[in-house]
């Protein structure tokens, strides 16, 4: 592979020479060498630079366009070759959205390791907006997030299901029930994720179609520290069944139907719009289509 295109797109992909010398684990200087040469050999410059950005002129951004593709045939010879040899390898970079990335992809990642050693994955966690902006600006592989989501640059699946339910705490007013009316919570303080978030969106989706808003509402970042208010007898909310398995098993919370509606969502992968995948996320992927290695549900 030409190291010089893949020096290129690294630092267009960073907005940064510092960022791209350490994503390539090169110096500086060596990434400014690599620049230097390749616009010699364009007899161009490519990059309009500054102390705080690097950006595309127009003859960077044919060179950009055409280094991707060259890079991305690459890889797919690659990944035709690692199939035909049944080798799998690689670094794998996977965004995750809380529900999903907190509560699912732990046992995943522990099939991926059981079934493919060399394939070396690397996690970030955001709500979904978050991951969105991660593959659309190349620094992830894959993302994985919860609900409806729309974007032109992007490929997007749904591959499984999830139901949400009204989470409570283990109190006496709500044993022995299986449901509950939003107007039964309307005096309840609802705690919701914040904006940008997939179980927010669903949550404010709940509330529009029953033409309910709650008296009091407070907002917090953190699925965790959602169910450990909850706990606490704070209020109640809104979450995905996979995030409270534990706490339910252990009969800390309890989980109720929000009257007869099911309020379910999908799980959606989402990558580059491209035929060019590195065979450990195509793998991965296949994981995903297929659920395997899911945690027993307890719904």
């Amino acid at each position: 592979m030409d190291l010089t295109l893949e020096v290129f797109v690294t630092v267009v992909e960073k907005g940064n020479f510092t960022r791209a010398a350490e994503e390539l684990k090169m110096t500086q200087p060596a990434v400014s060498q690599y620049i230097q040469a390749l616009e010699r050999t364009m007899g161009a410059k490519l990059l309009e630079r500054t102390n705080k950005y690097v950006r595309l002129n127009q003859a960077g951004e044919i060179v950009f366009h055409h280094a991707k593709d060259i890079l991305g045939k690459y890889t797919r010879m690659h990944t035709l070759v690692d199939d035909l040899l049944h080798r799998a390898s690689g670094d794998l970079s996977i965004s995750a959205s809380y529900t999903f990335g907190e509560y699912v992809l732990p046992h995943l990642l522990a099939h991926l390791r059981d079934e493919y050693p060399l394939i070396k994955p690397r996690i970030s966690i955001g709500n979904t907006t978050e991951v969105a902006e991660m593959i659309v600006n190349h620094q992830a592989d894959i993302g994985i997030v919860e609900g409806e989501y729309q974007h032109d640059k992007l490929y997007i699946e749904a591959f499984a299901e999830d139901d949400l339910f009204i989470i409570v705490p283990n109190e006496d007013r709500y044993a022995g029930k299986n449901e509950i009316s939003l107007s039964e919570l309307s005096e309840e303080t609802w705690i919701v994720r914040e904006s940008g978030s997939g179980t927010r969106n669903v949550t404010e989706q709940l509330f529009t179609r029953n033409n309910f808003q709650p008296k009091h509402k407070v907002e917090f970042g953190s699925t965790q520290l959602i169910k450990e208010s909850v706990e606490a007898g704070l209020g109640v909310t809104l979450l995905s069944h996979w995030a409270v398995r534990k706490e339910i098993s252990l009969g800390t919370l309890l989980m109720l139907k929000p009257g007869s509606e099911q309020v379910r969502r999908h799980f959606s992968l989402m990558t580059q719009a491209t035929p060019y995948h590195t065979r450990a996320a195509e793998i991965f992927v296949e994981i995903l289509r297929l659920n395997k290695a899911f945690p027993t549900s307890y719904v």
